[in-house]
């Protein structure tokens, strides 16, 4: 099975005890199993994982949004243009660019009671489909889409339900 390329540039506030490298290369592994369109070597992802601040600054300056978010998308691709590339062998194409920010991606695990490395694999995966074309921001419907699609995504890394609710 094939995935899009990764190019990784990790900020050292991300510490090194874990492999982001592996670990971003598995969530999109996994995520190009169930979204056929991203199963292409010659798509090419640029993936940061940065710092809040780079990511606040980034999201006020094309979001409008004054804070830092835990993941940012920035797709280069329209969805048509996705389902194309993935038709076409021969058609690279740069995805586009996708950047985490540690200190919320920390805050949002520990809420969550998950590890770190487990939260920012959702995200990466969350990050992926909106480079795909997926928007849960455009209605219900397109919000289950998304999440079933990362639901099972993470399964096939062993990783549970990020949007089950606790009892």
């Amino acid at each position: 099975m094939s995935a899009p390329v990764l190019e990784i540039d990790i900020d050292p506030i991300w510490g090194d005890e874990t492999d982001w490298e592996a670990l971003a290369n598995r969530a999109a592994e996994a995520t190009a199993r169930i979204v056929p369109e991203l199963a292409h070597e010659n798509l090419l992802i640029s993936l940061v994982m940065a710092d809040d601040e780079e990511v606040h600054a980034l999201n006020k300056q094309w979001r409008a949004k004054d804070k830092p978010t835990n993941v940012l998308s920035f797709p280069m691709l329209s969805r048509e243009e996705v389902l194309n590339a993935a038709r076409n062998a021969n058609a690279p194409g740069m995805l586009g660019d996708m950047i985490l920010a540690h200190g919320v991606c920390v805050r949002e695990a520990a809420e969550k009671g998950v590890s770190v490395e487990i939260h920012a694999t959702h995200l990466i995966v969350h990050g992926l489909l909106h480079l795909a074309g997926y928007d849960h921001e455009l209605g219900e419907t397109q919000a289950e889409e998304m999440e079933e699609l990362e639901r099972k995504s993470l399964a096939l890394m062993g990783i549970a339900d990020p949007y089950a609710v606790e009892d």
